[in-house]
This record gives C-alpha cells, structure tokens and sequence, in this order.
C-alpha cells in the first residue's frame, strides 16, 4: 500500500511538472527587451515587450493602440489603458525618488501604462507590476498620472523602443517610440539630496573605515558648493589618524578648500602649507596652476619653486616655475628656465608649445 502510495505521489509531482511550460519566445514574435541608464547615481530601468509594426502602417496609434480605455472584454477591467509594449504590462523602475514631468514619485518598481490621445497622452504609474497586459488595471493602484504630447516623426521605427535621451548629470527623457510617434516624458532626480544620503548611508559601513570615503565626500560637496558644514566634518575625519584619517595631500587640501569655501582663508593657506610637501610631483604642479587661475600669483611662485627643489630638473617643475616667474612679471628669469626645459620635453607637441611661451618671454609678455 504504502509503495503504490508513494508512486501515486511521484506520478502526480510528474503530471504538475510536465504542466510547466518550457522556455520559448515570446508570443506574436514580439522582443523581449531591458533599457537601463544613470541619472546621477539613480538608477531607471523599463522592462517592456516590442511588438512590431509589421505591415500595419498607419494602423498603429488609433486603432491597434486605441484612443483612452477600453473595455477588452477580459480581465476585471472595463476601462483599460494601453500596456504600453506587448504581453506582459512594461514596468519601470527607480532606485530613488524621482520627478516624472515635474510630479514627484518615490523609489519602487511600477506598472507603465499609456492612455493614448491623439494631443495628449496620460501616462499611469501603478503599483501593479505584476499583470498580464492591462486586464487587470484597477484605477485604485494608479500612484501617479501625467500628461504628454506625442509627438510625430519623419522615420518608422519597425519595433517598439524605448530610449534615454536629452541627458544631464541630474535629469534624461525617457522616448517611447513605434511607427512615426514618439511619446517623450522628462524624469528628473534631485542629485544633490540623493548623493548625500547615498554618502551618510555608505559611510555607515565599511566604506567609513578608510580616509577616502571621508575625503571623497567632503571634495565632491566643495564642487557643488553645499552642505559645507557636514563636509567639514567629513573632512576632519579624513585627516585624523585617531579615526582611520590620514593626513596627506589628498586629504589637506580638500579640507583646506572646504575652510576656503566657508570663508576662512587663513586657515586654508596653513594647511596647504602643511599639505605640498607631501604631495608628489603632478599634484603640487596643479595646485600652482589652480593658484595662478585665482590670480594668486605670488603664491604660485612659491609653490612652483618648492617643487622645483624637490624634484630638480624635470620638465613638470621647470614648466612650473616658468609659469611661477611670469606669474609675478619676472620674464627673464621665466626665459632662463624656459631654456633649461626645451631638451627635456617630452614629445613634439611639449616642444612646440615651449617655442611658443620662449616667444613670448621675448616679447616681454606673460605665457599663463
């Protein structure tokens, strides 16, 4: 008995998987298919299934995607959008709270759904991800709607696509494109707010147990000149050996510019002292050159020349001081190190801009 039961049992586990069906492609012929882009550190990805025009010119918008809601005579619904691709519902999703045309949205996965009109288009952001098609739309699940105008094009796109396009660091228009009809809508992220957050999450972990996560995000709050406070302290701890900081180049002057940004100048100039003679050559190099763009001429000089003392007779320090001398007016001490520096270039190109400032110098006019 017990053996005729465990047979009936496996016959029964075999009769429910040969119910499974096996891996094919998708229905019609239509393309499965995945667009993913970065706005800012926020993720966007549509999942969506591209039916194809095939032969159906003109009969796309209108009639095969019909106008507003219809009832399709299956499903729960009886005023049912688009499913804005084919087969299953497309679904898009965002890693942080976005805008959608201006309207905000929170991070999640939706169901995108299209209520198509020849001027106007009402796009359907819903928490039912999960559907087959549009049958099962229920207005209740609608998170948010916005309104677009389509917008008809010159080139037939045979299949379905969508596309990221008019990109910035913080913002990308996301085209639904079929036939000679582009439905474009903006998707916005506040880059400011969500790096931060991603910085104090990160921060939190292992990510905080060496100097340069400190460092990184006090630096990249000095370039886009906010939240300096809390970048300060970010970067006191990328400097303080007793919490895993380092003091080193690196890690001063982005403090340094951090006091410098929140208008404590001296104290800025002192810890660049103490921060160029850790630095190597390049690095000391450019922050000449950064003073020489303030106008800080004098500065620069001195910087140049402790690099030049430092690592003697290389190109990168003879430019350097060449720069230095003609900063502060100094031409003929620029052109006694200008002609130091022609054997050591190091391409043609190095060579030819070198003639050009020796020129110049000649002419008793500044090479910066």
């Amino acid at each position: 008995m017990k053996r005729f039961l465990l047979a009936a049992s496996l016959l029964a586990a075999f009769a429910l998987q040969a119910q499974r069906p096996l891996t094919t492609a998708p229905s019609g012929g239509n393309k499965k298919a995945m667009v993913s882009e970065r706005i800012g550190i926020t993720d966007v990805t549509v999942r969506y299934d591209r039916p194809g025009v095939k032969g159906r010119d003109g009969k796309i918008w209108g009639q095969l995607v019909p106008v507003g809601y219809t009832d399709q005579n299956f499903g729960s619904s009886k005023e049912a959008p688009w499913r804005a691709g084919a087969n299953e519902c497309t679904t898009i999703e965002f890693s942080t709270d976005v805008k959608v045309e201006g309207q905000p949205l929170a991070k999640g996965k939706y169901g995108f759904f299209i209520a198509y009109g020849i001027e106007e288009c009402t796009l359907i952001f819903s928490k039912n991800n999960t559907s087959w098609g549009s049958f099962y739309y229920d207005p209740k699940d609608d998170v948010l709607r916005v309104k677009v105008r389509p917008i008809t094009t010159d080139r037939t796109v045979e299949w379905l696509k969508y596309e990221f396009i008019g990109q910035t660091e913080s913002s990308a228009t996301i085209n639904l494109l079929w036939e000679k009809l582009a439905i474009p809508f903006k998707v916005d992220v506040d880059i400011i707010q969500t790096q931060l957050e991603s910085f104090r999450n990160e921060l939190r972990t292992d990510m905080g147990f060496f100097w340069l996560g400190w460092q990184t995000a006090a630096q990249w709050c000095v370039d886009h000149n906010t939240n300096l406070q809390q970048a300060l302290q970010w970067a006191d701890t990328s400097v303080n050996p007793n919490v895993l900081g380092d003091s080193n180049f690196v890690s001063l002057s982005t403090k340094a510019q951090v006091l410098a940004k929140l208008g404590r100048g001296n104290e800025a100039i002192a810890l660049m002292k103490e921060a160029v003679p850790l630095g190597n050559m390049n690095q000391i190099h450019q922050y000449g050159r950064s003073l020489l763009a303030q106008k800080q001429n004098k500065e620069a000089l001195e910087v140049f020349k402790t690099n030049f003392e430092k690592n003697p007779n290389q190109f990168t320090t003879l430019m350097g001081v060449v720069r230095g001398y003609s900063g502060v007016g100094d031409y003929k001490k620029a052109l006694e190190y200008a002609e130091k520096a022609v054997p050591l270039a190091p391409n043609q190109a190095n060579k030819s801009n070198l003639e050009k400032m020796i020129g110049l110098l000649k002419e008793g006019k500044d090479v910066n």
